[in-house]
């Protein structure tokens, strides 16, 4: 059984600037901090098959893999941790001149209920806090850049 996740915010800001902060992964350590470390697993641009590992405070470090790309509206990648599959999903969507970013977090496998149950709120703190830093930094570029 599935469960999931999920934040969204309407980030003033366009879809093509909320799209470059989402997969320039490398620099979400200083937009958030709920990521200690990114380090890249391959070279060159995002995409299918790129993969990064991720260090996030009180976590064991993972290795997330993209499993879809659709720039520059959406892209999942997902990570194993035990039997528990963790997909996590950026989906930007224009609003007017503005972005909806919905961040979505899906568990699945055996153990999933209970790590969900466990870790439910500690994990929905931390997306709704890693919106809030590409809300805050994608509108602070977007009105210095007007």
């Amino acid at each position: 059984m599935a469960t999931d996740i999920t934040s969204v915010l309407v980030i003033e800001a366009s879809v093509e600037q909320v799209w470059d902060l989402t997969v320039d992964i490398e620099a979400w350590p200083r937009l958030t901090p709920t990521i200690t470390s990114v380090e890249r697993l391959d070279d060159g641009p995002l995409r299918v098959g790129s993969s990064a590992r991720i260090v996030q405070p009180k976590q064991r470090p993972a290795v997330w893999t993209v499993t879809r790309f659709d720039a520059p509206h959406a892209y999942e990648w997902e990570t194993k941790i035990l039997t528990v599959t963790m997909a996590g999903t950026h989906h930007l969507v224009a609003e007017g001149e503005h972005c909806r970013n919905e961040l979505r977090v899906e568990l699945s496998g055996f153990g999933s209920g209970l790590l969900r149950r466990l870790l439910g709120r500690t994990m929905r703190q931390a997306i709704e806090t890693e919106n809030a830093g590409f809300k805050r930094e994608a509108e602070r570029a977007h009105h210095t850049n007007r």
